[in-house]
């Protein structure tokens, strides 16, 4: 490290850590005694006791977790393993796209490898603790190697032309490649829910009965075009509950998964599915994928600028720069750039959900139901009913169960 640039990739490095280290020692600070008054019916005594070891145990784990990362990715710096991995890739002989592609995976195994003791006892140690994990260890290796496949399948196309770019399209290569990170972002909104997803869980059309009828029902009611309602089989890997929205166009579903329809009443559920059509009728997921394009771009931007700058890889100490060495190293000091960007990203994501809850309640005039809901969803999973506000800033993409609470309660709830 001894380039006078080297601390300021230092500080670029460590910046997300010490921010989310700080608001999760904040988050510890908060856990209350008891749960604010509009909660109170959430647990009992002996279960909320158990939350808030939950939560002081989820928090240290990421601690460790996070701190691990962190020294890992320094220890490799010290060691100048940038530039000696890129040495003997070098050595190899071969073009700009094979050398990138073998450059950016070993980074990439090497990490997942490092990590691999950590996932393993977040799943099977800590969260077995506490009655979740239902997940096996032949989900677990299955889950990993589609997760791997996929990378392959997908990222190596769309690294091998993003380096093509720059390697040879000149100053514009960001926005060629702007446009082409945009057609696979839009593709994949198409091929995940019929495709993809289905990889890792199982979709199993809701039966006919009054449930489905209700939800139907209501679909036509706020003429959202729903052509089909699933089931997901959430409790092969956890006891948790969840519903989501996604796709686009006939690829459109709304999953729900088997433990929220096991456990919830037909008013619950039906509240819950209006507030995931809340986020479509709202035009949450368009304007979320258009604002994430518009990132892309200004990150491609600032990554074509920066891989043309030496004093970046004097920072790293590399000797040689190249295309891929400038995308792995701008990726790194981008890190301040992308906390920020984060921010606002939880900041509009937390104020969507506000907007969905709304609209369920208006929709519906289930309220008291969505309530319901929201209070069994988060007794169930433990949750930690007094956030620090910095915590939620930084992590959260829901409002405290409080806040929504309140909020439902004032439009009408």
């Amino acid at each position: 490290m001894d380039s006078p640039y080297s601390l300021i990739a230092l500080l670029a490095l460590v910046s997300e850590f010490v921010v989310s280290t700080s608001v999760s020692l904040l988050n510890l600070r908060s856990l209350g005694t008891v749960p604010p008054p509009e909660l109170a019916d959430v647990y009992d005594h002996q279960r909320y006791e158990r939350a808030q070891l939950y939560a002081r145990a989820r928090t240290r784990f990421g601690l460790c977790a996070s701190s691990f990362d962190l020294l890992l990715l320094l220890g490799f710096w010290a060691a100048s393993g940038f530039e000696r991995l890129d040495r003997a890739v070098r050595s190899l002989g071969w073009s700009t796209v094979p050398s990138a592609l073998l450059f950016v995976f070993s980074l990439l195994a090497a990490r997942g490898i490092a990590e691999l003791p950590f996932r393993i006892y977040g799943t099977f140690v800590l969260e077995e603790r506490f009655g979740f994990n239902k997940t096996t260890a032949l989900t677990f290796v299955s889950d990993m190697l589609k997760s791997l496949a996929l990378g392959i399948a997908l990222g190596a196309p769309a690294l091998a032309l993003v380096v093509t770019l720059f390697e040879y399209a000149g100053f514009w290569a960001f926005l060629y490649a702007w446009i082409a990170g945009t057609l696979l972002l839009l593709g994949l909104q198409f091929i995940a829910p019929a495709w993809l997803m289905p990889l890792f869980v199982r979709f199993t059309p809701l039966p006919d009965g009054e449930l489905r009828e209700r939800i139907m029902s209501y679909a036509r009611s706020v003429s959202f075009p729903l052509e089909n309602l699933f089931i997901v089989d959430g409790s092969r890997r956890s006891t948790k509950a969840n519903a989501f929205f996604t796709g686009y166009g006939r690829h459109r579903r709304i999953g729900l998964y088997d433990t929220l329809i096991e456990r919830y009443s037909a008013d619950e559920l039906t509240a819950i599915v209006a507030h995931e059509v809340g986020h479509y009728k709202k035009r949450h997921v368009t304007n979320g994928m258009l604002l994430g394009i518009a990132q892309l771009g200004l990150t491609l931007a600032l990554f074509g600028a920066l891989m043309h700058w030496p004093p970046l890889y004097a920072a790293f100490g590399v000797s040689e720069p190249s295309v891929y060495m400038g995308l792995v190293l701008s990726a790194l000091v981008y890190q301040p750039i992308a906390l920020v960007l984060s921010l606002l990203s939880l900041a509009r994501s937390r104020r969507n959900e506000f907007e969905a809850d709304r609209f369920a309640v208006e929709t519906t005039g289930l309220g008291v139901a969505l309530v319901s809901g929201l209070k069994r969803l988060a007794g169930e999973s433990l949750t930690n009913l007094t956030p620090h506000p910095s915590y939620v800033t930084v992590h959260h993409t829901h409002p405290p169960l409080r806040n929504r609470v309140l909020a439902i309660l004032r439009a009408g709830g």
